[in-house]
C-alpha cells in the first residue's frame, strides 16, 4: 500500500513539471511573436549623424596622414630651393668693368647699360655649351643682324638697343668679353625692326646678344685668344678720329695736345690746326676708331661755326662705352 501510495505521487509531481515546460515554451512562444516597438525618428537621425561623423573624423585622419608623408618627402627639395635664393638675394649682382675714360677731366660718370658678366667659375654644363659654340678670335668683329618684333610701335635703333642685353662670361672673371661698337637698321614692311649690329671681340670667354622681351639669342660666340701675337688686349685707353678730306683720303686728327675743341686739334698730314681745313658749312665724313678689333665706325657730319653737327642719325656709336661717347660729343659740340 506505501508503494501505492508513493508512486501516484510521484506521477503528480512528474505531470506538473510536463505542465511547466508546457507554460513556458507558450510563454517563449508570445515573446517572439509579439511585434516590437519601431525606433523613433530622432533615433534615426542622431545614428545617422553619429555615423557621419565617425566616416568624416576618419578620412580627416587619413589626409592628413598623408599630407604629413608627402610633406617630409618634399622638405629636402623645398629647402634646396629656400637656400639657392637666400643667396641669391644675398650676393650682389656683378656688372660688367665700365671702359676707362680717355680723359678723366672730360669723361663725365658712365650711365647704366644692359650688359651682364658671369663670374669664372663655370659649371660643367656652362663648359659644355661654350665648346660648341662657333668661335671668334680677340681683336676679330662679326656683324649681327636681326629682325625683331617689338610689338605695334617699331622703337628707334637707340632704344631698341636697350631691350638687347650683352652678356660676357670671361675666363678670368673680369670685364666684358665684346662690345657693340656701332648699331643701325629700319622698320620692315612687315612691322619689324631691321637690325645691324658691329661686334668687336675684346677677351676670351663667352659672348653672348639676348633678346630681354622674349628671351631670344640672337648671337653667341666663344672668344678665343689670337693667332696674331702682335694684337693684345684691349685696354680701352686710345681713341683715334679720320676726317675725310673729299677725295677718299683720311686726314688724321693729332690730340696730343689735349683739345676741348676738335678744331684746335692739329691735322697731322697738313701740320695745321683742323679749324684752318675744315671751314664752316662743309660737311665730311667722320671716322672713329675705339675698339679691340680696330674697326672704323663712321658718321656724316658737317661744322657750323662753333660747333660740328651729325647730318644723319645713325649709326648709334659706341652704345657699350658710354665715356668715350661723351668725350666724343665734347670735342665736336655736338
Amino acid at each position: 500500500m506505501k508503494l501505492a501510495t508513493t508512486f501516484p505521487s510521484e506521477c503528480v509531481q512528474f505531470g506538473r513539471r510536463q505542465n511547466t515546460f508546457a507554460t513556458n515554451r507558450m510563454a517563449n512562444g508570445k515573446k517572439r511573436n509579439r511585434q516590437r516597438t519601431p525606433l523613433s525618428n530622432s533615433t534615426v537621425s542622431q545614428r545617422r549623424g553619429l555615423l557621419w561623423l565617425v566616416s568624416a573624423t576618419i578620412g580627416l585622419t587619413i589626409l592628413v596622414w598623408a599630407g604629413f608623408q608627402m610633406g617630409k618627402n618634399r622638405a629636402p627639395v623645398s629647402a634646396e630651393k629656400l637656400s639657392s635664393a637666400s643667396a641669391s638675394a644675398l650676393t650682389p649682382a656683378k656688372r660688367s668693368e665700365i671702359t676707362p675714360p680717355l680723359n678723366e677731366a672730360l669723361a663725365p660718370k658712365s650711365r647704366e647699360q644692359r650688359i651682364s658678366t658671369s663670374p669664372s667659375q663655370w659649371s660643367t654644363n656652362q663648359n659644355l655649351v661654350a665648346a660648341s659654340l662657333a668661335t671668334l678670335e680677340v681683336a676679330q668683329a662679326a656683324m649681327v643682324t636681326v629682325e625683331l618684333d617689338f610689338g605695334p610701335k617699331v622703337p628707334s635703333i637707340a632704344a631698341a638697343l636697350v631691350d638687347i642685353e650683352r652678356h660676357s662670361q670671361p675666363e678670368d672673371g673680369k670685364g666684358r668679353t665684346f662690345a657693340v661698337l656701332d648699331a643701325y637698321g629700319e622698320p620692315t614692311p612687315s612691322g619689324k625692326l631691321h637690325l645691324s649690329m658691329h661686334v668687336s671681340a675684346e677677351k676670351p670667354g663667352v659672348a653672348s646678344l639676348i633678346f630681354t622681351r622674349t628671351a631670344e639669342i640672337l648671337w653667341s660666340r666663344r672668344i678665343i685668344p689670337s693667332t696674331d701675337s702682335t694684337k693684345r688686349q684691349f685696354t680701352g685707353k686710345k681713341l683715334s678720329i679720320f676726317i675725310d678730306d673729299g677725295t677718299g683720303k683720311l686726314l688724321t686728327i693729332d690730340g696730343s695736345n689735349n683739345p676741348t675743341w676738335i678744331m684746335d686739334a692739329v691735322v697731322r698730314e697738313k701740320g695745321a690746326l683742323l679749324d684752318t681745313v675744315w671751314p664752316s658749312g662743309v660737311e665730311h665724313e667722320v671716322t672713329f676708331i675705339y675698339s679691340a678689333c680696330g674697326c672704323p665706325v663712321k658718321v656724316m657730319a658737317r661744322r657750323e661755326g662753333d660747333q660740328v653737327v651729325r647730318t644723319k642719325e645713325l649709326p648709334v656709336m659706341f652704345p657699350d662705352d658710354p665715356a668715350a661717347v661723351e668725350l666724343i660729343g665734347k670735342l665736336m659740340r655736338w
